[in-house]
C-alpha cells in the first residue's frame, strides 16, 4: 500500500510541476496570457496590452502588466495589433504604425506611434 501512495504522490508532483513549469511556447495560435511586464516577452509573441495590476508590484500608475499573444501557427495573412514594445517574430511584417493607449508602456508616454498592424506573411 505505501509503495501506491509513494507512486501516486511522484505522479501528482511531476504532473504539478509540469503545469507550473509550462512555457509560454507551448500555447495554442493566437493564445493569449498576461504576465509581469518585466518578464521578456517569448519568441513567437508580442505584446498586445499594458496595464497595472497589484499582483506585479510597484506603483499604481506605471504600467507592470502586459497582454502576450502566440504568434507561431497562425496562418499565412492573418493580422494582429500588436504593440511596439518587442520586436514581430519572424515571417510577420508591419503594415502600419500607430498610437493607441493600450500600448502606454510608460507613465509619461507622448503620441508617438507605438503600435503596428502586423501581418502574415510566410
Amino acid at each position: 500500500m505505501r509503495r501506491f501512495r509513494t507512486a501516486g504522490l511522484a505522479v501528482l508532483g511531476a504532473a504539478l510541476f509540469a503545469s507550473v513549469a509550462a512555457s509560454p511556447a507551448q500555447a495554442s495560435p493566437g493564445e493569449t496570457r498576461t504576465v509581469c511586464a518585466n518578464s521578456m516577452t517569448p519568441d513567437g509573441w508580442v505584446d498586445v496590452n499594458w496595464g497595472v495590476n497589484a499582483s506585479c508590484g510597484g506603483g499604481s500608475l506605471s504600467p507592470n502588466i502586459k497582454m502576450i499573444k502566440q504568434l507561431d501557427g497562425l496562418p499565412v495573412g492573418s493580422q494582429v495589433n500588436a504593440c511596439a514594445t518587442a520586436q514581430p517574430p519572424k515571417g510577420w511584417i508591419k503594415l502600419q504604425t500607430y498610437y493607441t493607449s493600450s500600448c502606454q508602456a510608460f507613465v509619461n508616454p507622448s503620441f508617438t506611434p507605438n503600435a503596428w498592424l502586423l501581418q502574415r506573411a510566410s
